[in-house]
């Protein structure tokens, strides 16, 4: 069984992770999916608009996807890829070349995959003008007065 591992935070999960998760399962058997947890988005300086337990639960709805792990830490990587067995590690193209996963290549076959055009978290949430979730609850936009 081949086994691909790819990390994310997966916040307002859209078509471009879709389809980097669907590309990503078709270089194996099982997909294993590391999210980001809260605590650790805040380490990175990132605020998700779903917290991590509706981010996992959303992940574990999707037929690509075989298992979701949560992504703590930047050094556990080559732990999760001795953990559970990884043949090849997948991310998206803008994180090629970086150190944290070129590290992976002495234990197993690493892969970048080209994003989907024209659609990010990033630009869903400011088109959106989503508001940040206020007492762990999601908000809608707030009405222009």
């Amino acid at each position: 069984m081949k086994r691909v591992l790819t990390y994310g935070t997966y916040d307002l999960l859209h078509y471009g992770h879709i389809r980097l998760l669907k590309r990503a399962r078709e270089l194996g058997d099982y997909l294993i999916v590391a999210i980001s947890t809260d605590e650790f988005n805040a380490i990175k300086g990132k605020k998700a608009y779903h917290d991590y337990g509706t981010r996992k639960e959303m992940l574990e709805a999707v037929r690509y996807v075989d298992l979701v792990i949560p992504e703590e830490t930047w050094e556990q990587k080559i732990n999760d890829v001795t953990k559970y067995q990884v043949d090849v590690v997948v991310m998206g193209s803008d994180w090629e070349g970086n150190e944290k996963f070129e590290a992976l290549r002495d234990y197993c076959e690493v892969v970048y995959l080209d994003r989907t055009e024209g659609v990010s978290t990033s630009k869903i949430k400011k088109e959106l003008n989503l508001q940040p979730p206020k007492d762990n609850v999601n908000q809608l936009p707030e009405e222009e007065k």
